[in-house]
């Protein structure tokens, strides 16, 4: 399998010991509708899997819960034996239910019960990152994380994850999870839109830890102002393209993972994500979360 066939935008970063591409790729749009199920084109799914390693990306998120184990098998399927330089990110504290919903599953025995299906299902020995998913549906909900973030750093010890993060979490709960254990990464919704947690980057960037982005085009609602449009059309490229870019440039520590099920999106989100934004055009974007 070949890989670095397009220079990825960026750089990298270092999760723990871990050395991975900034520019990585999210596998939830993997799983069928609602992301449920299994995807409509199979071989587009693997496609799309084996692209991004061929593109050089080394850094890819899924869940056991997209599908749910969907997105897991695919990975597999696509991807097994693993390149030694690609790290898989998962996360757990969540469940589907027959609605499509996903309700909180962060009991100790939820827990273990995730991270073993992980491994059987990625056919792995160990995990590389393990993120605990907080909060519901509706974003990060106040409350303690310590009884399942504790039951995350035992099977750490077991061997079974090397490094911890935290999802959908407060700035309360980042600060609790370190106060138990070492994070290499916190993994919130955040885009030009919903700026929320600008001083948490710049508190993790300090302490050289990662922040990654889920929705950062939006999400179900995509991105959609005048002033994204106006900078776009200025650099003759996709609105897309330009929000990407500002995450990359956003802080050092941001590190990507859109998703896509088409093999050329994916490529014209790697090209898109190189643009260099000039300093009027971030002051310009700027203004969208203000506005």
């Amino acid at each position: 399998m070949s890989t670095n066939t397009v220079s990825l935008p960026g750089g990298t970063w270092t999760l723990g010991d871990l050395t991975t591409t900034r520019f990585g790729y999210g596998a939830m749009q993997l799983a069928g509708p609602g992301v449920m199920g299994p995807p409509s084109d199979r071989d587009g799914a693997l496609a799309v899997l084996r692209k991004a390693v061929d593109l050089g990306i080394t850094h890819i998120d899924t869940s056991g819960v997209y599908g749910p184990r969907v997105t897991n098998e695919l990975i597999r399927e696509a991807l097994h034996p693993y390149p030694e330089s690609l790290h898989i990110v998962t996360k757990v504290g969540a469940r589907r239910d027959e609605q499509g919903g996903w309700p909180p599953a962060r009991r100790p025995a939820d827990l273990r019960e995730a991270v073993q299906e992980d491994l059987e299902t990625l056919g792995l020995e160990r995990l590389d990152l393990v993120n605990l998913r907080l909060g519901n549906a509706l974003g990060p909900q106040p409350g303690s994380l310590a009884e399942a973030f504790e039951t995350l750093v035992e099977l750490q010890q077991q061997g079974l994850i090397r490094h911890l993060g935290v999802s959908n979490a407060t700035a309360e709960q980042v600060a609790e999870a370190r106060s138990i254990a070492p994070i290499v990464c916190v993994q919130n919704m955040y885009n030009l839109a919903h700026r929320h947690d600008d001083h948490l980057i710049d508190e993790l960037a300090g302490d050289g830890i990662a922040y990654v982005p889920f929705f950062p085009l939006g999400g179900f609602s995509p991105l959609q102002s005048s002033a994204l449009s106006a900078v776009a059309t200025r650099l003759n490229t996709a609105p897309m393209s330009v929000a990407l870019a500002w995450l990359l440039q956003r802080s050092p520590n941001i590190l990507l993972i859109p998703g896509t099920s088409s093999v050329t999106h994916l490529t014209e989100n790697v090209a898109g994500a190189g643009i260099a934004l000039s300093d009027d055009d971030v002051r310009e974007l700027d203004e969208i979360a203000a506005g």
